[in-house]
């Protein structure tokens, strides 16, 4: 039961205007966001041949992600898919105004920025997607410009679509993988969709996590 709700909850969510087909190659850098070309990150990398993908989007919306694909953080690794295995940070710490993360390796991960180059402005505090911290199974995340944030797959272990809320003032998501340092060698791609749910769609993904809500309760009694 709790299942099938939430597989009918994930098509729901992607109800909306959505951008299908994006092609997030393994060497994406996301602290390349926004920078320049020439501009240089992670021991190695360099804008635009390691930049990440650039999507634009509208502050106080909210998003959801389908992800497909394999990726790998160099010729050494296996190919994995976009909720990635391990855990890292990111080598070089804040970089070009963009914060440091704890994100599984591999993993699909994203960064908000508004118009401005992000080298420009204080760097802030970063977020941590280990099992201590925020974990990956969040039902909705709010992070704000320039903070690094997991992805993965768009979605919880019971299949429950994410929700992503889109800070004020950002107007660009750039999307890239995680790795610690050299993305220059790394492999594959993932073949992303980000949908922005119409508000009556919205407001039935939040109705069916209510019933999924219920639906542990009562187990749980």
């Amino acid at each position: 039961m709790k299942k099938s709700l939430a597989l009918i909850f994930s098509s729901l969510a992607l109800a909306g205007p959505a951008a299908a087909g994006i092609a997030v190659p393994g060497t994406s850098d996301p602290w390349l966001a926004g920078m320049p070309a020439g501009s240089t990150a992670s021991s190695g990398d360099s804008a635009p041949g390691q930049s990440p993908v650039m999507v634009p989007v509208v502050g106080g919306t909210t998003l959801s992600f389908a992800v497909t694909g394999l990726v790998s953080n160099g010729p050494c690794c296996a190919l994995v898919g976009p909720d990635g295995n391990g855990l890292t940070g990111h080598t070089t710490g804040d970089e070009n105004g963009i914060a440091n993360v704890a994100s599984p390796i591999n993993a699909l991960v994203g960064v908000f920025l508004d118009d401005t180059a992000p080298n420009l402005t204080p760097t802030p505090g970063a977020l941590d997607f280990s099992a201590g911290g925020l974990g990956t199974g969040f039902l909705s995340l709010s992070p704000g410009l320039k903070q690094v944030f997991f992805i993965g797959d768009g979605r919880t272990d019971s299949f429950v679509v994410q929700a992503f809320h889109v800070p004020a003032g950002a107007t660009r998501l750039y999307l890239g993988t995680m790795d610690g340092f050299g993305w220059y060698n790394n492999l594959g791609s993932y073949d992303v969709t980000v949908a922005v749910p119409e508000p009556e769609t919205y407001a039935m993904l939040l109705a069916g996590l209510g019933v999924l809500g219920a639906l542990r309760r009562r187990r749980a009694g």
